[in-house]
Parts: C-alpha cells; structure tokens; sequence
C-alpha cells in the first residue's frame, strides 16, 4: 500500500504520491480522508491543465490548500508556479464552474442574471468553493487554461 508524503512550499502543502486517476474511487476517497483528518485546515486540489491549453505544464498537480484563502489567491500562487507572463491570461475551471469575476460578469451579461449572486460566488474562499464542488472522491478538481491578454506583438 502507498503512503502519502508531504512537503511545505510557502502556504501551501503540496502531498506527493503517483497519479491516483485510475484507481478505484474508494481508494481515492480513503486518500482524501486520510489527509483532511492529517490537516482539517486545508483541502486536496487536484489542478491540470486543460487538453487545448498552450500554457506551459505545472510541475506539481497535487495543493494542501488552506480552507480560508480566496480562490484570486489560489489563482496567483498557480500563476507564479507557471511562471506566467504578464500578456497571458489565466482561468481556472471548477467542473463547470468559472469563479472569475471578469468571466462572471461576462455569463452575468449573456444570461441576464443578477450581478449579485455572481459576484458573491466570485469571491468564495477555497474552503466554500471545496465545499460546493468536490468530487465523489473528496478531491477538488480544477483545470486551468489561458490566452494571449492583449493579442500578438
């Protein structure tokens, strides 16, 4: 049986096993208990880039993310990990779930729906987000994508 081995890397703890994406979900559930019980503060995110994404590969997948930082927060400490240049864009999906808030007023206007809710989910911490998207097997997972912000030079 694989054990789970853990390392600090600024605010976030980053856990170190093999890719679990085939293995039966219990298993992946028992991974997921384990590690809230070992850290109740933080949440499993499981972060990948998106198949038609061109943004370079992150060279770690697997964040111990604190329950009380906003999902910008999480944006910017992924962005700095892809070292990212200031042209490019970054959005972080969450099953279907886009919580930026330029994105959100985007859907907001195409919609017609109140700005109100949206922005409210625009600024959800990590731990609400957790809370309202994890999968079946107690992971959180995002996908991440990007673009050129202000077009070819």
């Amino acid at each position: 049986m694989e054990t789970l081995g853990f390392a600090f890397e600024g605010e976030l703890l980053i856990w170190k096993m093999a890719g679990r994406r085939t293995d039966v979900i219990d298993e992946r559930l028992n991974d997921a208990t384990k590690i809230k019980r070992k850290y109740p503060d933080r949440i499993p995110v499981i972060v990948e880039r998106h198949p038609g994404s061109q943004i370079n590969d992150l060279d770690k997948h697997k964040f111990l993310v604190p329950n009380d930082i906003t999902v910008a927060q999480f944006m910017w400490i992924i962005r700095k990990r892809l070292q990212l240049p200031a042209e490019k864009a970054l959005f972080l999906f969450f099953d279907d779930f886009v919580p930026q808030s330029r994105q959100v007023h985007c859907i907001a206007n195409v919609l017609n729906l109140s700005i109100d809710l949206l922005d409210r989910r625009s600024l959800w911490t990590m731990g609400q987000l957790y809370n309202e998207r994890k999968s079946d097997d107690g992971f959180l997972y995002a996908h991440y994508s990007g673009e050129n912000s202000f077009g070819s030079l």
